[in-house]
């Protein structure tokens, strides 16, 4: 009886110690990882210690439109390597210390063995900075009071605009961009341009004036979501334009001197 009672004793005590063991586990497990997002950046404005201007953004934030993916790759590796290129092609040069704007609009004036690199890797720069900025989070938008205004003025109409825009987008062989800008009689014209180049590059780009809005259809922009379809990526991008960044460029380029 005795070792009987001995033996159940031991069971029960064995029990509830594996008992007290797993419940200690449960608690010691750790939280949940949190859900991935864009690394910590700096105010907007203050460039990193590579100069690339931090997104304003998190990665994600432009879904469904552009996912989380390519917004990591286009700017953690494309437009950091246009910055990286740019800024050790003109250091220790007076070309350092100009802005970007500057430099593009007299390549001509840029010593021979950097132009290449000024061009085509300080427009990637100038280009992709001001891509992230007329982007934003997707929301119901309508261009602001001036834009709306130089719109129906230069077009007649915003779907006259949007047509003409989506053709430019669309028609661009190749790599290159779609813009909106300001020409030289300060009114609204939409224009695209090859590879890295811009409406700032005085006797590069075949229109030039100062862009206000501007649409990357380079396929690293959207080849991840979209594949081969560039319209419906053109088409989409509507829903995350940025208006009062493009208001804001808008009214500083009417009042700037033309290039």
């Amino acid at each position: 009886m005795s070792e009987s009672l001995s033996r159940r004793d031991f069971l029960a005590r064995s029990a509830l110690a594996a008992g007290a063991l797993a419940a200690g586990c449960r608690r010691r497990e750790p939280p949940p990882p949190p859900a991935t997002a864009a690394p910590p950046v700096p105010p907007a404005g203050r460039p990193q210690a590579d100069g690339l201007d931090p997104l304003p953004y998190a990665y994600d934030a432009l879904e469904p439109v552009i996912d989380a993916r390519t917004m990591e790759i286009h700017y953690s590796r494309h437009h950091a390597g246009y910055a990286s290129n740019y800024h050790a092609a003109v250091e220790g040069t007076r070309w350092e210390e100009m802005p970007l704007e500057s430099v593009l609009a007299d390549l001509h004036a840029v010593p021979e063995d950097i132009r290449t690199v000024a061009r085509n890797h300080g427009g990637g720069l100038f280009n992709h900075t001001l891509f992230w900025a007329v982007m934003a989070p997707p929301a119901e938008r309508t261009p602001g009071p001036l834009v709306a205004r130089a719109i129906g003025e230069a077009f007649g109409s915003f779907d006259v605009f949007q047509a003409a825009f989506r053709h430019a987008a669309l028609g661009q062989f190749g790599s290159g961009w779609a813009w909106l800008m300001v020409n030289d009689e300060r009114e609204l014209e939409v224009t695209s341009t090859p590879n890295q180049d811009n409406p700032l590059m005085s006797g590069v780009a075949e229109r030039t004036g100062i862009p206000v809005l501007g649409l990357d259809v380079w396929e690293h922009a959207y080849y991840l979501h979209y594949q081969n379809r560039r319209a419906d990526y053109a088409d989409a991008w509507w829903r995350v334009v940025n208006w009062p960044e493009v208001e804001r460029r808008y009214a500083t380029a009417v009042q700037a001197p033309m290039v």
